[in-house]
């Protein structure tokens, strides 16, 4: 069985879609602002379709555009992680990315990690299929970085809610009611009656 401290690829997966759904919004901008400075310079949008012909200056703008959007998305992943170790994506999942060595995770780190993506994604994702079968959880980018993905909660197995703060530290888990007596359960069990 898998150790529940860290990310698995599932939810892994999810986070990364969520990212991507925000990567997605940024790049559409960043599309509409460059077509709207391809009219404000006179190549129309209209004009190239109706005549089939690429005016000056618009044939870049694809190259332009799938740079930008590249450097974008790198930056995103490596000022995330880098910054709070987390993105959007895993913050909502519970997901942290850390270090091996427990040390927080710097810039530099992220960056590396951000290019370990590249060739995670080389061998038709295999690299990224690795998390699933993965003793640490660890995708190629994460054992190239030296990082693990780890859940921020600690979740039950048998909550009746499925989610639980971790325990204050000092106490781990230990309460002062009697097995069967916790907080929690009274809330839950008030509820059923």
């Amino acid at each position: 069985m898998a150790d529940k401290r860290f990310g698995g690829f599932w939810r892994r997966l999810f986070a990364y879609l969520i990212d991507n759904v925000i990567l997605y919004l940024v790049s559409l901008v960043l599309l509409l602002v460059g077509l709207l400075a391809l009219e404000l310079g006179g190549n129309t949008l209209g004009r190239a379709l109706s005549s089939g012909t690429i005016p000056r200056g618009m044939g870049v703008f694809p190259v332009v555009y799938v740079v930008t959007t590249i450097i974008a998305g790198m930056g995103y992943f490596t000022w995330f992680h880098g910054a709070a170790g987390q993105t959007p994506g895993k913050m909502l999942l519970g997901l942290r990315v850390i270090q091996t060595s427990g040390v927080r995770m710097t810039f530099g780190v992220a960056f590396l990690r951000c290019v370990g993506y590249l060739i995670s994604g080389l061998f038709f994702w295999l690299g990224f299929l690795w998390i699933a079968f993965d003793g640490r959880k660890q995708g190629w980018h994460d054992k190239i970085a030296a990082t693990l993905v780890v859940r921020v909660r600690v979740e039950p197995v048998n909550h009746p809610l499925g989610v639980e703060e971790a325990p204050p530290s000092g106490n781990h888990g230990e309460t002062d009611q009697p097995p069967g007596q916790r907080p929690e359960d009274q809330c839950v069990d008030s509820r059923t009656h």
